[in-house]
């Protein structure tokens, strides 16, 4: 039997959104396993922070690059940043995104169309970029898009970031068939609720230790939580998944109402 790992030398990882949150998680494991790994976002200090961070991380393994995700040029500039200084990018982590509260009689047209236009038109963006170079220099690769269960469920006042992240995963599946044909895997992480510097206050109140419990492990998840389901999702070990949509949520999305 072929000894199966989660082995990324030589390879190099995008993460967007890598100044924060689930984005530095990322960026630590991939580089823990070898990778390459260039962080991107809107604020360079937060970015040169997660770097920072990362034991091992210096200039010839790792480079943050300030990247407007809504922006075509910005998402471009940013892959011709990343391929010059760590090479191209074969593994593509589309995690950036946001969140406005509201019911559907309630939400703002701006509003809608900031969620949309980030999580869902936005993480296209960049995944086909990345899935057209890697197409162009006939290389296999792996993307991953960063969804929720909330693209499963429903929760009241979140309708624009539902709606962005069911669409996400439609864009996933028909990425996943049209470029097997290329190599390139193409697969959605759909994370539950996850404790991060966000959210933390928020959970520690007694309606947020309520809902706590509704989750079928009595748990929030932790960012480490998602290494293996990444890894998995971007090493050989996940080399006959495409179009999975891999659910990590403590058991949440099954509880019902």
């Amino acid at each position: 039997m072929a000894k199966i790992g989660a082995d990324l030398t030589g390879r190099t990882a995008l993460v967007t959104g890598g100044g924060s949150g689930f984005g530095q998680a990322f960026a630590r494991v991939l580089r823990a396993n070898g990778a390459r790994v260039c962080v991107t976002g809107r604020r360079l200090n937060k970015l040169e922070q997660t770097l920072a961070a990362i034991p091992g991380a210096d200039a010839t393994n790792s480079l943050a690059v300030v990247m407007d995700v809504t922006d075509p040029a910005s998402v471009a500039a940013g892959f011709d940043a990343c391929e010059s200084r760590l090479g191209l990018a074969d593994i593509i982590v589309s995690n950036a995104g946001i969140s406005r509260v509201g019911h559907a009689h309630e939400l703002s047209e701006e509003d809608w169309s900031a969620v949309i236009d980030t999580n869902l038109n936005a993480a296209y963006r960049v995944s086909a970029e990345g899935g057209r170079r890697l197409i162009a220099a006939g290389k296999p690769g792996c993307v991953v898009n960063v969804s929720s269960i909330l693209a499963l469920v429903v929760q009241n006042g979140l309708i624009a970031y539902s709606a962005a992240k069911a669409g996400l995963v439609q864009v996933t599946k028909t990425m996943a068939v049209e470029w097997a044909r290329y190599g390139i895997r193409v697969n959605a992480l759909a994370p539950g609720y996850v404790e991060t510097e966000m959210n933390r206050d928020y959970f520690a109140t007694d309606a947020g230790k309520a809902f706590i419990k509704k989750v079928p492990q009595r748990k929030l998840g932790v960012p480490e939580d998602l290494d293996g389901p990444l890894l998995l999702l971007v090493s050989d070990a996940g080399a006959y998944m495409t179009g999975s949509v891999l659910v990590v949520d403590g058991g949440l999305s099954l509880a019902g109402p």
